[in-house]
């Protein structure tokens, strides 16, 4: 398929052949796992003009392209991946990782040094958290940190407040955030961004963990951010039998961020990529059946007689003033996590997750089948106590995860485990 038609072609189209030639693997209509740790080269002039490129010591000349080395650094699979995977964000680049943490934690030891500021919102998925204020500040990175509801004057007056602000160098977000749904604003923190680095001369970066809503329902590029993340296992891959990760951003930026990813090793293997390339393919027919059976599923729990709160963006109203704009603005959807707290506390909490008959207690999110989990004591176990009780991720709070069930089915299975709470 030419580029120019390409162009006039939607997104779950081109999953099914975008950047793949068959005439270069004899004819399979599907692209082969390229299994294998390293490549021939056609002569040894060739082979030092490929490492010359692949180490930065010249530029490649107009049409040249990194030519295949070993698989640490290139390999077929994961680069027809990474073209794929540009098209859903409208990004230049991407870069693919064996986990989600794994490209975060690049990202985050590629654009920070020590004596930096690190910029986050809260909450954050646990894992992540966990990296950044107990690893980070092993390295001397400082952090400093805003909740939703806070505006642009109150965040600027945060960093400043850190004694740091001369050295903010990026700002790192989570929208929805993990396990609440609570929306940032992206285009305000690229503004907070833009401040800092006319303050500070130099350029503060803006990366947003875009998990949970997939490169379907919100698309961070667009509003500003520099780089965007991804546990792939989640959406991306979609049925619970890959782990894997992503980062997507400019041509610039993705080249800092494989560069340090080859010498990390943490790149995702021939036999991953090809799992989520064959995901993509259904991406868009598993993502919309979620979102449809979620909105079903959050109108049920809102009305039940167990369930005092529920936590999605689906619900918000413009009573919610930010959070519905924000909603409006970002999301295309109202996406398929759901979280809700039920009447009474932890033994009521797991005596309707171990009453859940077709919903697996388990976690992870984004897969075809549905998922049910106790924050406070599993994912976000590690966080702070306190900070955990004033996010509201408490001992009655359930995640759900939307999957692809008919969705009567999966309120069968909620309404019968609501029910046992009382007994």
């Amino acid at each position: 398929m030419d580029s120019e038609t390409a162009k006039k072609m939607k997104p779950e189209s081109l999953m099914m052949s975008y950047g793949y030639k068959p005439e270069l693997s004899e004819g399979a209509v599907k692209c082969p796992i390229f299994q294998t740790s390293t490549f021939v080269f056609k002569n040894a002039e060739e082979g030092k003009s490929f490492f010359e490129v692949a180490y930065g010591l010249r530029n490649p000349h107009e049409g040249e392209e990194l030519g295949l080395i070993y698989s640490r650094i290139n390999n077929p699979v994961l680069e027809i991946l990474e073209n794929r995977l540009t098209l859903w964000d409208g990004a230049e680049d991407c870069a693919v990782f064996e986990s989600g943490m794994s490209a975060i934690t690049t990202v985050l030891l590629e654009f920070l040094k020590p004596g930096d500021l690190l910029l986050i919102s809260s909450p954050l998925y646990g894992g992540s958290d966990h990296f950044i204020k107990k690893i980070l500040p092993k390295f001397g990175i400082h952090v400093a940190e805003f909740k939703v509801g806070q505006c642009k004057d109150d965040v600027i007056k945060i960093v400043e407040a850190s004694g740091h602000a001369a050295n903010l160098a990026l700002i790192y977000i989570e929208t929805p955030a993990n396990p609440t749904n609570d929306l940032i604003d992206i285009s305000c923190s690229k503004e907070i961004a833009e401040y800092f680095s006319s303050s500070n001369k130099n350029e503060v970066y803006l990366a947003v963990d875009n998990t949970y809503m997939g490169p379907l329902w919100q698309h961070p590029l667009k509003h500003g951010a520099d780089l965007v993340l991804y546990s792939a296992t989640k959406y991306i891959g979609g049925h619970s039998d890959v782990i894997a990760g992503a980062c997507l951003g400019s041509k610039v930026l993705i080249k800092r961020v494989k560069g340090l990813r080859t010498f990390l090793g943490n790149m995702a293997g021939p036999n991953t990529g090809w799992l989520l390339l064959r995901s993509l393919e259904t991406l868009k027919v598993r993502m919309d059946t979620q979102a449809f059976n979620a909105n079903k599923i959050a109108a049920f729990l809102s009305g039940h007689r167990n369930v005092e709160k529920v936590y999605f963006p689906g619900n918000l109203t413009e009573k919610d003033g930010e959070q519905f704009a924000i909603k409006n603005k970002q999301c295309l959807t109202n996406g398929a996590m759901i979280s809700f707290d039920i009447k009474g506390g932890e033994k009521e909490a797991f005596r309707f997750l171990n009453s859940l008959q077709l919903i697996k207690l388990a976690v992870s999110l984004g897969s075809t089948e549905s998922l049910a989990e106790h924050p406070a004591t599993m994912t976000h176990v590690d966080v702070d106590a306190a900070l955990r009780k004033e996010l509201s991720i408490t001992e009655k709070m359930i995640r759900l995860s939307t999957g692809v069930e008919n969705y009567e089915d999966i309120i069968f299975d909620l309404n019968q485990a609501l029910e046992k709470i009382n007994l």
